[in-house]
C-alpha cells in the first residue's frame, strides 16, 4: 500500500485532457501527479497492434487541419501524420437496396440530397449564434435546449429521405439517436468544430489525417516525458476537500495536493465519492450527461483490394444493416488492408445482443455487399464496444440530455468547486468531443490553477 504522498496538483485520468493538464503544469514548474485507473494512458484513445503487426485505433483516431493543439502536441513529440485515403468512389447503400457511388460529398442524385444540404446550411446559420463560452446564454437557448434534433427535423425538413440522412449524421457524430440530442447541444457542437461539414467530411475536415503509430502515440510520448508523475493502475475512490488541501483516496493509498483536476468522463466521475458533496448543479449536469453507444470494428485483409476496384473504402448504409459507416483504415504504405466499421445507437443496441460469431457475420456480410466477395477473406477481426468499456462507459463523448444546458450548466459544466477543477473533452469550447478539445480543456484547467 502506497504511503501518503503530497504534491501541488493531482490530475485524475491520463487521457489527453489529463496529460495536457499535467504537461502544462510540469512546463510551468509545478509538481503534479497523474492518477490513472487503467494500465495504459490515452483514455478513449486506444491503439493496439493486430496479429499481422498492423496498429488499429479502437477509439479516436483522426486529426483535422484546425485541430491546432493536437497538431502542436504531435509536433512537439515528433509524431508524424498521414492523409486519410480518399481515392476512388465512396459508396452509399440506400434502404431500398440501391448502391450509389459518389465523390467526397454525398451523391448528387441521391434521394433527399438537396433538402439535406438546405437543412445543414440552416444548422450552420443557427450555429453561428451560439455562445461557445456559455452555451446557455445563446439567443433562444431555452427553446433550443427544449427541442430535440428529431422534433426539429420533423418540423423543418419536409423530405423524409433528407431526414434519414440527418439521422445517420447524428448517429455518426454523436453516437445517439436524434431523439436524445437537444438542438442547443447540436448547434454548440457544430459551432465548436467550425461548421457542419467539418464534422462530417474527411479532406480538410475532422477526418483528414491519421497518426503513424496510432492516435495514442502522442499520449504515450507525453507520459514518457512526465515519467514517474504518471501512476497507472491507480483507481481514485474518494476526493475530500479540506481547509488547506485536497485528500485523494485510491486503491493504492492516499495522496494530498493543493488542487485536483478531474478529467473523468461523467459516468466514471459519478463513481467517485466527493466530500463535501458536490453542488447540486454539478451533480445534475454529470448525471444528465450520458455517454453515447458505439462499437468500432476493424477487419484486416492481405491488401486494400477495394482500391483496385475503384473504391475509397468509405461507405454509408441505410436500412437493415447494423453497420452505419465504413472507412479505409489501412496503413499509409498499404502493406495490408483494413476496413473500420461503426455501429451506433439503436443499431448498436441490437447488434450487441448477438453472439460473437453472429456479430462478426453481420459485419462481414455488409462488407461483402459493399465491396464484393473478396471481403469474406478476412485475415483477422477485432471489435471494441465502448458502451461496455469499464472506464469510459460509452463513446465518443457524453451528450447532455435536453434541458440540461439551460438548467445546470452555469454552475455545473466546468466551473471550479473550491480546489477542484474540471477538464475532459466534454468541457471544451472548441472541438468539444474530440482529442483537440480534450487537450484544450486540460490546458484551461491547468491555467485556472496557475492563474
Amino acid at each position: 500500500m502506497q504511503t501518503t504522498k503530497s504534491t501541488e496538483v493531482i490530475v485524475i485520468g491520463a487521457g489527453y485532457a489529463g496529460l495536457a493538464s499535467a504537461l502544462t503544469l510540469h512546463d510551468a514548474g509545478t509538481s503534479v501527479l497523474v492518477l490513472e485507473a487503467n494500465e495504459r494512458v490515452g483514455g478513449r484513445i486506444f491503439s493496439e497492434p493486430q496479429p499481422d503487426g498492423t496498429i488499429v485505433d479502437h477509439g479516436g483516431q483522426w486529426i483535422g487541419p484546425t485541430q491546432y493543439r493536437l497538431h502542436a502536441y504531435a509536433d512537439r513529440f515528433g509524431v508524424e501524420r498521414f492523409k486519410t485515403y480518399t481515392g476512388g468512389a465512396n459508396l452509399e447503400l440506400w434502404h431500398d437496396g440501391t448502391i450509389r457511388g459518389f465523390g467526397l460529398v454525398g451523391p448528387e442524385d441521391g434521394p433527399g440530397i438537396e433538402a439535406y444540404a438546405e437543412a445543414t446550411a440552416r444548422i450552420d446559420e443557427l450555429a453561428r449564434t451560439v455562445n461557445l463560452e456559455q452555451p446557455a446564454l445563446t439567443p433562444n437557448a431555452e427553446a433550443l435546449d427544449s427541442e430535440t434534433a428529431h422534433s426539429y427535423f420533423e418540423r423543418t425538413v419536409a423530405d423524409p429521405d433528407a431526414r434519414l440522412r440527418l439521422a445517420l449524421a447524428v448517429q455518426g457524430v454523436w453516437t445517439v439517436e436524434p431523439r436524445d440530442l437537444s438542438m442547443l447541444h447540436l448547434l454548440f457542437y457544430v459551432a465548436a468544430a467550425g461548421d457542419f461539414e467539418q464534422l462530417m467530411e474527411a479532406e480538410n475536415c475532422a477526418q483528414d489525417s491519421r497518426f503513424f503509430g496510432g492516435a495514442q502515440e502522442p499520449a504515450n510520448r507525453i507520459a514518457a516525458h512526465l515519467g514517474d508523475a504518471v501512476r497507472l493502475g491507480t483507481r481514485v475512490l474518494e476526493v475530500h476537500q479540506e481547509d488547506d488541501r485536497v485528500r485523494v483516496v485510491t486503491d493504492q493509498g492516499e495522496y494530498t495536493a493543493q488542487h485536483v483536476i478531474s478529467t473523468l468522463p461523467p459516468q466514471a466521475a459519478s463513481r467517485v465519492r466527493f466530500t463535501p458533496e458536490l453542488p447540486l448543479a454539478k451533480r445534475r449536469f454529470v448525471a444528465k450527461s450520458v455517454m453515447g453507444d458505439v462499437a468500432k470494428i476493424h477487419v484486416g485483409y492481405e491488401t486494400p483490394f477495394w482500391r483496385a476496384k475503384g473504391f475509397s473504402g468509405e461507405a454509408v448504409t441505410y436500412g437493415a444493416p447494423m453497420v452505419g459507416v465504413i472507412f479505409d483504415n489501412s496503413p499509409d504504405d498499404a502493406a495490408s488492408g483494413v476496413l473500420v466499421c461503426f455501429v451506433y445507437a439503436d443499431r448498436l443496441r441490437e447488434w450487441q445482443t448477438l453472439g460473437a460469431e453472429a456479430r462478426r457475420e453481420e459485419v462481414i456480410a455488409t462488407l461483402v455487399r459493399m465491396f464484393g466477395e473478396e471481403a469474406r477473406a478476412a485475415l483477422w477481426y477485432t471489435e471494441k464496444n465502448w458502451s461496455n468499456d469499464e472506464f469510459a462507459g460509452g463513446g465518443y463523448a457524453a451528450t447532455p440530455a435536453p434541458g440540461t444546458w439551460i438548467e445546470h450548466a452555469a454552475a455545473g459544466w466546468r466551473a471550479p468547486v473550491g480546489r477542484l477543477h474540471w477538464a475532459g473533452t466534454e468541457t471544451a469550447s472548441v472541438w468539444n468531443g474530440y482529442i483537440d478539445g480534450a487537450i484544450r480543456s486540460g490546458e484551461r484547467a491547468a491555467a485556472e490553477i496557475l492563474g
